[in-house]
């Protein structure tokens, strides 16, 4: 079975109440079983534009990413994250080798 995967970029304008966010949208990657593979690190755009804070969680399927991002928990750590953040958000199928 596919992988899912979220992607974000994100610009944080209010490192304080993002923290909120970071704390709540753990415990809900733990509920659904996330695993993050790339939070913050060195970037560089090397087409369009970049954003400073960059991060890649997998999921065992791309439904089970989607039910985590619209989950009740994920929903309320999000509140935390809309007016102090700027960035994209996107859910992707990963390759199946099978």
């Amino acid at each position: 079975m596919a992988k899912g995967y979220i992607i974000a970029r994100v610009t944080v304008e209010d490192a304080e109440r993002y923290a909120e966010y970071a704390k709540g949208s753990g415990a809900a990657m733990q509920k659904y079983g996330a695993r993050v593979l790339v939070r913050g690190g060195r970037y560089e755009a090397l087409e369009g534009e970049a954003r400073p804070r960059n991060v890649v969680i997998e999921f065992d399927s791309y439904d089970q990413a989607r039910a985590y991002f619209y989950s009740h928990e994920y929903q309320a750590a999000r509140q935390h994250r809309v007016g102090v953040s700027q960035g994209e958000f996107l859910l992707v199928e990963g390759f199946d080798p099978a």
